[in-house]
């Protein structure tokens, strides 16, 4: 978590900073004015109060700097244990290119320093500053006062429309740079693919292109940045100015006007040194505005990698669920698939059929969000399967079935790691591999590597269809559970989910009409 207490020290440090520039002035005004009387021990008073002025300035700079950086530093932190599990594990349907997405991870977040540790403070110090030092003046020369005041309006609009340009530009640049990063990585790594069929070329032509339209986006951002520089500059320039017009020609006793004040050579003084310091806060917040929009720029995209968590969803399914599809397309980029309309009623078996290719894994996928969904709504019980906790309350056989190094038992216990040793062997044999476990000296404690060496197809299938037993969800989920299996074994499995899947909700993909059988209703897509 951000560390708010740093970020909102090193603004009230800013801000003392000005109450600092206060005491320097008065201290520098009131030597000015004992010189003049020749008074010797009043100087060097106003010597020391300067001396300690500026010493107390350098310290609350000092600790102003330091508690940005602290925050910056926490901002990063926590930036990056939110972003890098979501870097390591892409999402479904993101096709962006992995150099990006690194890219984005690493330099985005660096980007964020300069915004936590300088734009931040400096935002909330440029609001309080100005109006301390303003206060400060009124008691000197309250026109001079209301001239500060009233040049912060064209002061504040040239740094509006200067911060909206570099918006823009800002943004641009940070896309540039993610796409040759990724381009750039994404090109190593396939190195020796382009040296194998003679495309260093075509290659290093893309990555110039990428470079050149970095170079041009950067250039973009040092023209705004300039342009606002001379544009805040100005507005400073003519502030500082008139107030020391006004200054000067009211001690000449030569303004334009009746003057309803008469400063004395102290409260000239006084109030012309504080005029530039009326306008630091702002020019250094105006110095620190390109972080501004490099950090907004980058805290935008790295949402896009990792979005604001949702609230714990607490609906969870206990019963077995009722399905709907509603004009669902899946959307892989290149090709889409669909669009799809069908309802699963509660407690049934609902079997998929079609050619392959056709989309009903696709289906199944976009269920537990594992493909990207480009179209319609996937509804569980009439809710939106995204607010629907299946995480834990679905069994899934896929097409094809993972295995870990470990025993038998191990792989099935998958499904359900708090099982005990006799609930495996008992979803083991339910699912047919009770042959197997006799025949075999090991048992359950069968060592198998990540490959499933030493078991057949159908054993593979069944230790798929043991572990959707074991886990006892009120969904199941079944892509081709017979899929590449002889006849017999085909119709052994198939006997087994027709009389397991009693009472619960059964969607399964499949090619085989003997599976298809035993549902109570099926679609075919064409």
């Amino acid at each position: 978590m951000i560390n708010r207490f740093d970020r909102r020290g090193a603004a009230l440090l800013w801000t003392a900073d000005s109450g600092a520039a206060i005491l320097m002035a008065a201290a520098l005004a009131a030597g000015v004015a004992a010189a003049a009387r020749h008074d010797h021990g009043a100087l060097r008073l106003a010597v020391g109060a300067m001396v300690a002025a500026a010493a107390l300035r350098a310290a609350l700079q000092i600790g102003a700097t330091d508690a940005g950086e602290i925050a910056a530093a926490d901002a990063k932190t926590s930036w990056r244990k939110r972003v890098y599990p979501r870097v390591l594990v892409a999402p479904p349907g993101d096709r962006r290119m992995l150099g990006e997405a690194v890219a984005d991870a690493v330099d985005r977040i660096e980007d964020l320093g300069g915004f936590h540790a300088r734009f931040l403070p400096l935002r909330r110090a440029a609001i309080l500053s100005p109006l301390v030092i303003a206060i400060a003046a009124v008691f000197a020369s309250w026109i001079a006062a209301a001239i500060m005041l009233a040049t912060l309006v064209p002061f504040g609009l040239g740094m509006a429309l200067a911060g909206t340009a570099a918006a823009r530009a800002a943004a641009r640049q940070l896309d540039a740079l993610s796409r040759l990063s990724g381009l750039f990585v994404d090109r190593v790594r396939a190195l020796p693919v382009i040296v194998g069929f003679g495309a260093q070329e075509r290659i290093g032509r893309h990555l110039a292109d990428a470079t050149r339209e970095v170079a041009a986006r950067t250039i973009d951002v040092l023209k705004v940045a300039f342009v606002s520089s001379a544009v805040i500059e100005f507005f400073a320039a003519l502030s500082v100015a008139m107030v020391a017009l006004y200054c000067g020609f009211n001690l000449l006793g030569i303004l334009p006007f009746p003057a309803p004040e008469r400063l004395t050579l102290g409260e000239a003084l006084f109030v012309l040194i504080l005029a530039p310091e009326f306008y630091l806060p702002m020019r250094r917040l105006a110095a620190a505005y390109h972080d501004k929009q490099v950090g907004e720029a980058a805290v935008e995209r790295l949402e896009g990698i990792a979005p604001p968590a949702p609230a714990p969803s607490d609906r969870a399914i206990e019963a077995p669920p009722a399905l709907r599809f509603d004009a669902v397309v899946v959307d892989y980029g290149e090709t889409a698939i669909g669009p799809f309309t069908l309802d699963v009623a509660s407690g049934s078996i609902f079997a998929l059929r079609g050619p392959t290719g056709i989309g009903k894994s696709s289906l199944l996928h976009a269920l537990l969000g594992l493909a990207p969904i480009g179209g319609g709504r996937i509804l569980v019980d009439g809710r939106d399967a995204g607010d629907v906790a299946l995480a834990g309350h679905v069994g899934w056989a896929g097409q094809s079935v993972a295995f870990i190094p470990g025993t038998l038992a191990d792989n099935i216990r998958l499904a359900r790691p708090e099982a005990d040793d006799a609930a495996v062997e008992a979803a083991a044999r339910d699912a047919g591999l009770g042959p197997m476990i006799e025949a075999r000296g090991e048992g359950m404690a069968l060592r198998l590597d990540h490959r499933g060496s030493g078991l057949s197809g159908g054993e593979r299938r069944r230790v798929g269809i043991a572990r959707v037993l074991l886990k006892d969800a009120p969904l199941w989920l079944l892509d081709e559970p017979t899929a590449d299996l002889d006849a017999r074994s085909a119709a052994d499995i198939a006997a087994i989910l027709a009389s397991a899947a009693s009472g619960r909700t059964v969607l399964m993909a499949t090619h085989s009409a003997e599976l298809a059988a035993i549902a109570t209703s099926e679609m075919v897509l064409a």
